[in-house]
């Protein structure tokens, strides 16, 4: 074994370098990538980067020698039916290039330290007639559920990819905040970066030396002033975007405590569901075969109960109106 230097071609354009990887070298785990990557035993283009680096036609990526996975040794875990079953009953889209998925709340996209059940792992259930299983070309944390694309080609993941990258893809999520705000609807700009990581947990914050960041808000409806459901666009996409500015503006999204969350009574919290009530309710993108792609996923059942609770009704916003 020896080192390899591996020029990144046109279609891999924009891919992140840790889901290039798994591509390309499906024996190295997340964990072992990230060690290599510390080690800076992996390189591109001869200096250190990592895991979420954007990978751009004519870079060369260093690969130390790995080890070779075993013959008898499965390309992946293999699925449970259950696992299979519930995965099919959640796509929204399907084609020869996409497939989009409405995304659980608590699964995750892809395994980390101390993750070993994720949807990185489980999409050998939706390759159905393809040659090779569906590939991620986005993301969306653990605990947020709703609208997630599967590239089914190499070629329909670089299309996909560029999309993400240049914002041409259009995100509405919908979210239940502690507090209303005040005005109705309005933009909030920020900078952005990490302060803390510990156990595979990231925290964000807004600094003076982070990434610029943009949401544009909406509130659909309120329930007195202790709780509004938002309409958020991400302009940007940084980590925890919508997390970190709903907290800082002063209405932090229900269920979420590493964003400052804090029920109000253990008996007034009955009534709303549990877990984070962050939904990508829609998604608006050029497909890779021509047109458009419009998709939306319904609300959980958890956020479902609270809209009950707060009598919402989750079918009144037009689901085609900009915010």
């Amino acid at each position: 074994m020896s080192v390899k230097k591996i020029t990144v071609g046109d279609a891999d354009d924009g891919l992140r370098l840790d889901r290039w990887f798994h591509t390309n070298f499906p024996q190295v785990t997340h964990g072992r990538l990230e060690k290599l990557l510390r080690r800076g035993e992996v390189r591109v283009d001869g200096g250190r980067v990592r895991a979420n680096l954007r990978l751009a036609p004519g870079m060369v990526v260093r690969v130390p020698p790995l080890p070779e996975t075993p013959p008898d040794m499965p390309s992946s875990v293999p699925v449970s039916a259950a696992d299979a079953a519930d995965l099919k009953s959640r796509i929204l889209h399907r084609d020869d290039m996409l497939i989009v998925i409405d995304k659980p709340a608590g699964l995750a996209v892809q395994g980390g330290s101390g993750t070993t059940r994720h949807l990185d792992g489980l999409l050998d259930a939706l390759r159905f007639d393809a040659s090779e299983r569906p590939r991620l070309v986005h993301r969306l944390d653990r605990d947020t559920s709703g609208v997630l694309v599967l590239a089914r080609t190499r070629a329909a993941a670089a299309t996909v990819t560029a999309a993400f990258r240049d914002r041409a893809a259009k995100k509405l999520y919908w979210a239940l905040v502690r507090g209303v705000p005040h005005p109705a609807a309005g933009r909030i700009e920020s900078t952005i970066e990490k302060t803390a990581a510990g156990g595979g947990r990231e925290q964000m914050a807004s600094s003076a030396t982070g990434k610029s960041a943009v949401t544009v808000y909406r509130t659909l409806a309120q329930a007195g002033e202790r709780f509004a459901w938002l309409a958020l666009t991400p302009v940007t996409g940084r980590t925890h975007q919508l997390r970190v500015h709903c907290s800082e503006a002063g209405y932090p999204i229900v269920g979420d405590r590493r964003y400052g969350d804090r029920p109000e009574t253990p008996a007034h919290n009955e009534v709303l569901g549990r877990g984070l009530h962050l939904h990508a309710r829609r998604l608006e993108m050029p497909h890779p075969g021509g047109g458009t792609l419009r998709v939306i996923a319904p609300l959980p059942s958890h956020m479902l109960q609270s809209w009950r609770s707060l009598g919402f009704d989750p079918g009144a916003d037009d689901p085609e109106a900009d915010i």
